[in-house]
């Protein structure tokens, strides 16, 4: 579960990187977009690495649903019964109810945008390369699908706050003596990815 959360924090990064380019002006972040999008489906390393993220997110998924029916079996009908409040923040006690949000998003996500770029008949640009960013432009200048992106991600965000540190000390990088950097760390890298990746649909739609 940990080294599966944080190998998706880094592709968070890189995939937020990516994105950034859809911020340039137009007529640039068209052609930038559609050959960033191009490299990472032809080249071999990368498709490597997509199997492997692939494979992180099934197995993130599946042992998060072990692990939470292991815990209620464990934990009985007393789990709803205590006052768990006291002791830790809401969202570290609903880990499983945000990852599940941002599952079903990733589903829909990957249905929008991966699904058509890999086996639709999307148009090219100017340079050969498939359109991308116009299908990625056209989504987002829908309200119901920006709010829809503003969910998803504000879950992830939540989910990062607890998932972050968890990872961190299930590893055993532990230590009373540095605890509170890496929960400083974990909270600014939480409200980064949610901003970073909240501002590029916002930015389309306000900009439609």
């Amino acid at each position: 579960m940990a080294l599966t959360g944080l190998f998706l924090c880094f592709f968070l990064i890189i995939h937020l990187l990516g994105n950034f380019q859809l911020l340039l002006p137009p007529e640039e972040a068209q052609l930038q977009y559609n050959l960033y999008s191009d490299f990472l489906s032809n080249n071999l390393v990368v498709k490597i690495i997509s199997y492997v993220l692939y494979a992180s997110i099934l197995v993130h998924t599946l042992d998060a649903i072990y692990l939470s029916i292991k815990a209620k079996k464990a934990k009985g009908s007393s789990y709803v019964k205590d006052k768990r409040n006291r002791a830790s923040k809401w969202y570290s006690r609903q880990m499983m109810l945000l990852g599940t949000i941002v599952f079903a998003f990733l589903v829909i996500h990957f249905k929008d945008f991966w699904f058509p770029y890999k086996f639709g008949d999307l148009s090219s640009d100017i340079n050969g390369n498939k359109d991308l960013y116009t299908l990625v432009i056209v989504s987002f200048q829908k309200l119901w699908y920006v709010i829809l992106y503003a969910v998803a991600i504000l879950a992830l965000g939540f989910h990062l706050l607890h998932g972050f540190f968890s990872a961190i000390r299930s590893i055993g990088l532990y230590n009373p003596t540095y605890n509170r950097i890496v929960k400083s760390v974990g909270v600014v890298f939480a409200v980064a990815i949610t901003l970073g990746y909240f501002v590029i649909p916002l930015y389309i739609y306000l900009n439609a």
